[in-house]
């Protein structure tokens, strides 16, 4: 079926390879149209030629353009996949991380949540905002699906700015549970009933149902899953097996061979399991950045060793395009041309009562069932308390935050740093947001 899909940052050969590769192996969407949209045009004309180039070798029934031109691209588009990032991203995100330590902020990590999560939600939004207003003005009808972090703020900003848009929030960490349940578990996946839920990179497993019986999976993960996470290498072994062997490891088997490490990065985890009863999606880098306590739980060797391998894994892969799935937004495309009525195991939308004791205007992350008219969320009905009290820690805040990006205000900016529960001070934050903006100048200036 021809329609026209928009790739936004489509000058990251990462995305935009693996993207191109995704579309190109759906059968249904034969004869769609690719449009590559970047700002930086040398880049984009290379992943421009080496897509031309894959689809003349392999015979295949889509065509491919490229342009700078935002307004251009958007034109008469049905989807858009957006994937960006400003400035130097490794640079600018240790700033996030760093700046917030250097004035006593105990942050764990600093991409989604915590101080560096703001500084990095008021650096990207805005332009994000952009490509959203440019959307209503060319292609009101079209999804647009975003992979930028933090996503979880994102998507809150844009539909308070935005509300009629079709705004999806996308992450692929829910792979994690059909790659480690069915090893805790000892069942294949397609066994499992799964519904995990909360906000993107806070949720948890919420229920687990063996189908055949309907009997409660969650007990055995709360007692077989210490033993697997124990038996589980640290990410800078892991990496090594991936640069020995060009293989992404799939079982602690394959690391019999190498010393091990007692539960790598999942120290927070541990006691969520362990206190509160819920599995985890993610690991402490990015479930610890929201908790006020998880400095002093966090292995933050672990935590160190999962950005060194990022950045290494980064600038040792190759990408390329193939003819496989790698991302789950073409089947949710493939199931809204198609109206096929499944279940996506993750969406980021707004609440409007999907978790009944989290407020409706709040972006969160929960299962959606996929066909013609779009995505419907999945109601979850209210979380366990202990649970949803940690995520409601987040609720001020990203209320803040999407108030301080809309309105340009330095004054909701530090409020939002204030009622952040990372942030334990008061002397020395509005210095360190003003040492944020001098540092950031070029995307925060917005907010002198």
């Amino acid at each position: 079926m021809q329609k026209r899909i928009v790739l936004i940052g489509a000058g990251s050969a990462q995305f935009g390879y693996g993207t191109i590769g995704d579309i190109l192996q759906s059968k249904v969407l034969e004869g769609s149209q690719i449009v590559l949209h970047d700002i930086n045009p040398k880049t984009l004309a290379v992943v421009e030629e080496t897509g031309r180039k894959f689809i003349e070798e392999h015979q295949l029934p889509f065509t491919l353009s490229a342009t700078t031109n935002r307004a251009e691209a958007f034109q008469g588009a049905d989807f858009l996949v957006s994937s960006i990032e400003v400035g130097n991203r490794f640079e600018l995100w240790e700033q996030d991380w760093r700046i917030p330590q250097q004035y006593g902020v105990r942050q764990v990590y600093g991409e989604n949540g915590g101080p560096g999560g703001l500084f990095h939600s008021l650096r990207i939004i805005p332009p994000i905002l952009e490509i959203c207003a440019d959307a209503m003005k060319v292609c009101p009808e079209a999804y647009i699906f975003n992979f930028s972090n933090p996503m979880s703020r994102i998507c809150t900003t844009v539909h308070r700015a935005f509300p009629d848009l079709k705004f999806i929030g996308l992450c692929h960490e829910i792979a994690s549970l059909p790659r480690f349940l069915p090893q805790i578990l000892g069942v294949p996946y397609e066994a499992l009933d799964v519904v995990a839920g909360g906000l993107n990179h806070f949720s948890c497993v919420i229920s687990a149902k063996y189908k055949e019986t309907g009997q409660d999976a969650y007990p055995d993960i709360r007692a077989k899953a210490p033993q697997f996470f124990s038996k589980m290498p640290s990410l800078n072994t892991m990496f090594k097996y991936f640069k020995e062997t060009g293989q992404w490891p799939e079982q602690p088997e394959d690391f019999a061979h190498v010393e091990t490490e007692y539960w790598p990065e999942r120290r927070v985890f541990k006691v969520i399991l362990e206190k509160f009863g819920l599995m985890p999606i993610t690991s402490d880098s990015h479930f610890g950045e929201y908790i006020q306590w998880a400095y002093d739980v966090t292995d933050h060797k672990g935590i160190l060793d999962f950005y060194n391998f990022y950045k290494q894994y980064l600038a040792s892969v190759q990408p390329k395009i193939e003819l496989q799935l790698s991302e789950q937004v073409i089947p949710i495309i493939e199931g809204i041309v198609t109206d096929a009525g499944y279940r996506e195991a993750a969406v980021n939308l707004p609440n409007n009562g999907l978790i009944a004791n989290l407020p409706d205007w709040l972006a969160v992350e929960v299962p959606a069932i996929v066909d013609k008219n779009g995505l419907h969320g999945v109601p979850l009905g209210e979380l366990p308390r202990g649970f949803a009290g940690l995520l409601m820690n987040q609720a001020a805040v990203h209320d803040l935050t999407a108030d301080a990006v809309i309105h340009k205000s330095k004054a909701f900016a530090l409020q939002a740093l204030l009622v952040d529960p990372i942030v334990s001070q008061y002397e020395g934050v509005e210095e360190m947001l003003e040492t944020m903006i001098s540092y950031q100048e070029k995307w925060l200036g917005y907010l002198r």
